[in-house]
């Protein structure tokens, strides 16, 4: 039987989502997923449930009650819910959407900013992060809310306004109800999400979100 994933994208066309989630079409064709592509407006269609994963790239936009209820409840339900960036942390202004999701973007520096991604031990057998060595970026550094529910793969250090450090969470996993979610807060630009370390991660996530 065909596993199906829907790609759900739109919203600020700085975040290129078109031409962002082309460049994972190939993976998820050779996983044998039959792609579509649609608007938010397809969370409100109970038809919604068909598919084995959810691939978001929609930044800002708002969702109707049906919308978040259907999304939230099909993830719940079982259906994988994963993405990158403002694509899934900067979208719609919906308390129910961000708890799914496990967090919310808040803020990053003005100026691209060069920093590393490191990998926690605890979780080096995880098969989206599994072999994988820290590695260096330069890109815009997202400051994020999350909640303890998250499996923090991959952190980074952002520095409050005084210099002190914090730990901020940068790939994470988690369980809502029977679905799998993956979300990866890097991927600025077409040229962050082609960067090898990055996009190995994505591609592992977005497979590993789907359901079983």
């Amino acid at each position: 039987m065909t596993n199906k994933a829907l790609i759900v994208r739109g919203g600020w066309e700085g975040h290129s989502p078109t031409a962002a989630t082309e460049l994972f079409l190939p993976v998820l064709a050779g996983a044998g997923f039959d792609v579509t592509v649609a608007s938010p407006t397809a969370y409100g269609d109970p038809a919604l449930a068909e598919n084995d994963l959810i691939v978001q790239c929609y930044t800002g936009g708002m969702l109707s009650a049906a919308e978040s209820a259907g999304l939230c409840a099909t993830v719940a339900a079982g259906s994988g819910f994963a993405g990158w960036h403002g694509g899934v942390l900067a979208s719609f202004d919906d308390r129910d959407y961000q708890r799914m999701v496990g967090g919310v973007f808040l803020h990053h520096p003005a100026e691209l900013t060069t920093y590393t991604v490191t990998f926690d031990g605890r979780y080096a057998d995880h098969p989206v992060v599994a072999d994988s060595a820290d590695f260096t970026v330069t890109t815009e550094q997202y400051w994020i809310l999350t909640d303890a529910a998250n499996q923090t793969l991959a952190t980074t250090v952002c520095h409050t306004p005084d210099g002190t450090p914090v730990s901020m969470p940068v790939i994470w996993t988690r369980q809502w109800g029977h679905g799998r979610v993956f979300v990866n807060s890097l991927g600025h630009s077409l040229d962050d999400l082609r960067h090898r370390p990055t996009a190995d991660l994505t591609e592992r996530g977005l497979l590993w979100a789907a359901r079983r």
